[in-house]
């Protein structure tokens, strides 16, 4: 398995060996764990080097959050092993929290708390001095942007206000790991963008190593170093942005028809250079490994057809046509989260599973 961090060349190691498992901040070998008669993670290896900031992307039920209960400890895996920050999470379970961080999809704040006074409490949990987490929270005022709302009452925050609190509060003890469990979801554009940039932030000026789950396309691609891509408890395939887009290796032309999809894709289906066609709506979503060549040829074919269409585009591929061509099925974006992308990815679709763990 090979990994990039940051810039830095690309390094292969056995995550299975011991010398690797102390020299990497997150490994695992086999991971998995059944609810009753549901695999929720089915024998998962993972890599994961210091300072490196891994995304874990998939949808609502393909088991991201369930692999980070385990790596945090919160629940035991069914078989295999792991070690996080050179410790076994079941064998050094101890040793594996004092040196983790975690903010969690439920977010479990006292609303009656101010959060000067929550944080100041976390400290004490780790049992950091008076004057250690005087010095903590002046740097996380820094890093995390909370703002002057310290002093007032969690009751009073907004969702993104919270999210960011609890995000400090999984930093009091200077974690040498952090994870975070689907940060953004639910957030509005702006806030969604401050906690990307504090990610960034703790990755770049502390050199943190962050395990980002998340079903965002845009996310994973601003953000993660290295991605893995998680698909019913299995991890698909795993590699940078750049990389993984060049496994699919395709333009898209993408032809918007007001009429009849089916129609539209018949009249295609004999064009040189097409690989395939994905019908959505009334989009039709045409990968070729030469967009510019085939571009024409489409427009001549609908207009030789009869078949109206409200325009032609053509793009590159994104990380949702990785994961459509890995899994058959397209990743779900929520259309108001999107938005905050700086990304081109044009898929906005609203997130849909029938999975809850």
């Amino acid at each position: 398995m090979s990994f990039a961090i940051a810039d830095g060349p690309a390094t292969t190691l056995s995550p299975g060996s011991s010398s690797t498992q102390r020299r990497l901040a997150i490994s695992a070998q086999g991971l998995s764990r059944t609810f009753d008669a549901n695999d929720a993670v089915r024998g998962l290896d993972l890599a994961i080097a210091p300072g490196e900031i891994y995304g874990f992307l998939g949808p609502n039920g393909a088991g991201k959050s369930t692999t980070v209960r385990m790596l945090c400890t919160l629940l035991a895996p069914t078989s295999g092993t792991a070690h996080v920050a050179g410790h076994d999470i079941v064998a050094d379970a101890q040793k594996v929290r004092l040196r983790i961080g975690a903010a969690l999809q439920d977010i479990s704040l006292d609303p009656r708390q101010t959060g000067t006074e929550l944080l100041r409490l976390q400290g004490r949990f780790y049992g950091l001095k008076h004057s250690v987490i005087d010095e903590r929270m002046r740097a996380l005022t820094s890093l995390v942007d909370i703002g002057d709302a310290l002093d007032r009452r969690i009751e009073t925050y907004s969702g993104g206000m919270r999210r960011r609190l609890d995000l400090a509060a999984a930093l009091v003890h200077e974690p040498e790991v952090l994870f975070l469990d689907e940060p953004t979801t639910g957030l509005d554009p702006a806030s969604r963008a401050r906690v990307w940039d504090e990610v960034r932030t703790l990755n770049e000026r502390l050199g943190m190593t962050i395990l980002l789950t998340t079903q965002y396309l845009e996310e994973a691609d601003a953000l993660a170093h290295r991605i893995g891509i998680i698909n019913a408890g299995q991890l698909v395939a795993e590699g940078t942005p750049e990389e993984l887009k060049r496994q699919v290796g395709r333009d898209i032309v993408i032809a918007e028809i007001p009429g009849d999809v089916t129609a539209a894709r018949d009249a295609l289906s004999n064009i040189p250079g097409i690989d395939s066609i994905d019908a959505e709506h009334h989009v039709l979503r045409i990968a070729t490994a030469d967009g510019a060549t085939t571009i024409g040829p489409v427009a001549i074919a609908l207009d030789t057809a009869g078949i109206d269409f409200d325009g032609l585009s053509l793009r590159s591929t994104t990380l949702d046509d990785v994961f459509l061509e890995l899994t058959g099925s397209r990743i779900q974006t929520d259309t108001t989260n999107a938005h905050a992308s700086t990304s081109t990815s044009t898929s906005t679709s609203t997130s849909t599973s029938t999975e809850t763990r």
